[in-house]
């Protein structure tokens, strides 16, 4: 485990917490050092390569709902000073506060290296000429391809009430690639991506980055001979894995803390009560191994956990950070979590998806006279207090008589998250998690995050396309 820097005293910054804290309900010192680096080959060349450090520490103190926060770069004696006197404005209001044991995390879901220093920039430029040459030799129809590589290494450390510390170090890295084909005056794209707390030897190596070439290929080749997608109320069979973001935005939001101690939520004072169908669970796992949105510990230092939100189609409870925990008498789930040191901490989602239903996928196309099979989707948007959404399919296929037929374009789900549970009919056997690509945002901060679910049936479900 790295030790972050600093230019101060670690005993008595420590102290002076613990003594600032004694004065509210809740509240932390979280500091922060990140690396960071982007890597972007198109057109047969690097067009922009970047590398970044940057560090620094957020002092929040919290008294009921009331936030005092001060934020500073400087990892020094008066800097932490400074924010001292800023945050000790207003004291403790609150004659019986949360108590909550702070929890030192046994999980060990990634290594704590620096993916960025194991491969030299010469090899990931390399590495990105060869992916390259590989996609454009695969057929005479691809004209364009495009390929990322992302690479960040966070160290932090969080001392909480009672001077209790906490540290986490936490690799990421991520790879997209994008495939341009033309047949004729058509031009089609096709993507992939993949990632996750790990090394870049995962993706440097070649069964895996052939394979994500070979996806985003045969995605672009199926749009070329897709056709209009018929619109209006149809039933729909979303594929395994990535469509799982569509439960993420359309639900998962909605079962955050802060949402539902604020009544937005249209899930809000709906525990205990079925909310779904009764072969939807789903839980919100932030200890899987080497996943995007796994974390040792969250942002305020409470261990990851795996939590149930449905389970058989019954609402179990919410994701919370420490503050809506004590303000709604529940318990963190290690859910807390920030953009960075210079951002508040928030219930925010890990690893979000649906556990396995009883059926073989096959059984749910036969079972399908007309519908659309959507295996990937692109863009969306969502409504968090109605859970209303649109969803853009960028790859779905259309069903007839039990079979996957013709390939369809421009395929959108419009629906609201709290009805689609309760639509579902069949949820196959199938679980999947995503490639390792989501990001998510919330009130202008951004988190990695993950998704999955089997692959599921829903009636009722409302398509745009052409009528």
């Amino acid at each position: 485990m790295k030790t972050i820097k600093k230019d101060w005293n670690e005993e008595k910054i420590k102290s002076s917490v613990n003594e600032l804290l004694d004065n509210f309900d809740e509240g932390e010192l979280f500091v922060e050092e990140v690396y960071s680096e982007n890597i972007f080959f198109d057109d047969n060349k690097i067009k922009n390569a970047s590398y970044d450090q940057d560090k620094g520490f957020g002092l929040r103190t919290v008294n009921n709902d009331s936030v005092n926060f001060a934020h500073n770069t400087e990892l020094s004696d008066e800097a932490f000073s400074k924010a001292m006197k800023s945050v000790k404005e207003q004291q403790k209001l609150n004659p019986n506060p949360p108590k909550f044991k702070n929890l030192n995390s046994n999980l060990s879901l990634y290594t704590n290296e620096n993916p960025i220093d194991k491969v030299t920039l010469t090899q990931k430029i390399n590495f990105l000429n060869k992916v390259n040459t590989f996609a454009r030799e695969i057929d005479e129809r691809v004209k364009e391809v495009s390929v990322s590589l992302n690479g960040n290494h966070q160290n932090i450390e969080v001392i909480t009430k009672n001077g209790d510390i906490f540290y986490d170090s936490r690799p990421l890295v991520r790879m997209n690639i994008n495939i341009t084909v033309q047949k004729k005056n058509k031009v089609e794209t096709g993507s992939f991506g993949m990632g996750g707390r790990y090394l870049y030897d995962e993706l440097l190596n070649e069964s895996n980055w052939k394979n994500g070439v070979k996806k985003a290929y045969e995605q672009a080749i199926v749009k070329l001979s897709a056709k209009e997608t018929p619109a209006g109320e149809q039933i729909v069979i979303l594929g395994p894995g990535w469509p799982g973001i569509l439960l993420h935005e359309a639900i998962g939001h909605g079962l955050e803390g802060d949402f539902n101690r604020k009544k937005t939520s249209a899930f809000f004072d709906l525990v205990g009560s079925k909310i779904a169908s009764d072969q939807v669970s789903v839980v919100d796992d932030g200890t899987i191994n080497k996943r995007r949105g796994s974390l040792t510990i969250d942002d305020e230092g409470t261990p990851s956990q795996n939590t149930m939100l449905i389970e058989n189609g019954i609402l179990k409870g919410f994701m919370h950070d420490r503050l809506n925990a004590g303000l709604m008498n529940q318990s963190p789930t290690g859910n807390g979590r920030r953009q960075s040191y210079s951002h508040l901490p928030m219930p925010r989602m890990t690893n979000t998806y649906m556990l396995n239903g009883k059926y073989e996928h096959d059984e749910l196309i036969k079972s399908t006279k007309k519908g659309i099979y959507a295996s990937q989707f692109s863009g969306g948007q969502v409504d968090i207090t109605s859970g209303k959404f649109v969803f853009s399919a960028s790859e779905a296929y259309e069903i007839i008589d039990g079979k996957i037929c013709s390939p369809l374009k421009g395929a959108t789900l419009i629906g609201n998250g709290p009805e689609i549970l309760k639509e579902v009919t069949m949820v196959a056997n199938n679980l999947k998690l995503d490639d390792g690509i989501g990001t998510c945002g919330k009130e202008g901060q951004s988190v990695p995050v993950g998704v999955g679910q089997p692959s599921l049936k829903v009636r009722n479900l409302t398509v745009g396309g052409t009528i």
